[in-house]
């Protein structure tokens, strides 16, 4: 989305620039265990610009068509692929991850969206391992689908860290050239992810909307992915930042639903996520272009003002 912004000079803001307004995507995963029709359903009606779709054993994410034909259903723009990474995926387009890696980028060149999401390596996944970011690299330059490696977390095992991932559960140890930052990994790992976020830099190209509320040393077993503010972690800060810097990435929530009983319950979380995400990234533009814009057209200052405060009327 673009908006008209004033560009200041000597105090007479005459110029307008335009502000790319950062997409924000809702992942297929907040639907679980629904369908993925659902999941699509569910974005919608809670108000995101489109989706991230986790491909799981469900048929569907895995299909392009079936995809497409969901995205123009109900409006939803496929921004994301999220490339089948847990252990209920296992089998899903076979058992080699490498393979799975580049059928998840082609499928997001197949349904137009710009990333896929990976996790890093396993350590008992040799081979694989040994060579990821080459096949990172690789992969994304024959496909021309950036691939964003996300920070994970340590395992604990009868009170002693296990290093699970190889080379690292830290991307920005790692020679990749995109990074996905999740709130909620973050904070199990004891990171503030504030500091994450400019240790990735220009790096970091997609963000998990969630929160935590402590990490592995703290006592905290699960990866809690709850609704952003929430938790523990500096989320707002790091989406001012963002907004601050005219990041182009797509912020993409990754939130738990499931313990919600109706669609009413579930919503609630989404919304609430979205307007969270709104509140952080959107800066209030009214004052500044009703009052110095003199030459842009009324009703492209109302368009602006609509974008970034749908519910205020424009008078």
């Amino acid at each position: 989305m673009l908006i008209a912004t004033p560009a200041s000079s000597g105090g007479h803001a005459r110029r307008v620039r335009l502000r790319v307004m950062i997409n924000i995507g809702m992942s297929t995963s907040c639907a679980y265990p629904l369908s993925t029709d659902d999941a699509f359903r569910l974005a919608k009606t809670a108000g995101f610009d489109g989706v991230e779709v986790m491909v799981t054993n469900d048929k569907v994410t895995q299909d392009p068509a079936a995809l497409l034909a969901l995205s123009e259903k109900y409006g939803m723009p496929i921004f994301a692929i999220h490339a089948p990474v847990l252990l209920l995926t296992t089998f899903v387009w076979g058992r080699e991850p490498g393979i799975k890696l580049r059928r998840s980028a082609e499928l997001a060149a197949a349904v137009g969206a710009s990333s896929v999401v990976v996790h890093p390596p396993f350590r008992f996944q040799s081979g694989y391992a040994e060579g990821f970011t080459d096949l990172v690299r690789t992969i994304s330059q024959d496909t021309g689908i950036e691939i964003a490696v996300e920070n994970m977390f340590p395992w604990k095992i009868a009170g002693r860290n296990l290093k699970a991932y190889l080379p690292s559960s830290d991307p920005t140890t790692m020679d990749v050239d995109a990074m996905t930052l999740d709130f909620s990994h973050a904070s199990l790992a004891g990171r503030n992810s504030l500091q994450l976020a400019k240790d990735m830099g220009d790096k970091l190209r997609h963000i998990h909307l969630c929160d935590g509320s402590g990490s592995i040393d703290d006592g905290k077993i699960f990866d809690e992915h709850l609704i952003p503010g929430r938790g523990n972690e500096p989320v707002a800060e790091v989406l001012q930042m963002l907004a601050r810097n005219h990041w182009s990435g797509h912020v993409v929530a990754e939130v738990i639903t499931r313990k919600a009983k109706t669609d009413a319950q579930r919503l609630a979380v989404l919304e609430e996520t979205v307007a969270f995400a709104r509140k952080h990234l959107a800066p209030d533009h009214d004052e500044t272009l009703l009052g110095r814009l003199g030459h842009v057209s009324r009703k492209a200052v109302e368009a602006v003002r609509a974008a970034t405060h749908p519910d205020k009327p424009t008078d």
